[in-house]
């Protein structure tokens, strides 16, 4: 699995286990919510600062939205 996959898998676990829609979380990144959308869908790579600010949202590390946990 590549690395995009790798995030948006992630992402999308993440979001959805914190009962987040896309658009709160876009909202509480400071991001669009079609960027969120993309980088689920592995559309866009996110930069090493939308990780960051994605991650904080989240209340996660930025690794583990990298991690491939044994991949």
């Amino acid at each position: 699995m590549e690395i995009r996959e790798i995030f948006a898998a992630n992402l999308k676990r993440c979001r959805k286990a914190k009962g987040l829609s896309q658009e709160d979380l876009a909202h509480r990144a400071e991001l669009d919510r079609t960027y969120i959308s993309a980088l689920e869908r592995c559309v866009y790579a996110a930069s090493i600062d939308v990780v960051a600010r994605i991650a904080k949202v989240l209340e996660v590390k930025p690794s583990d939205l990298l991690s491939g946990h044994g991949d």
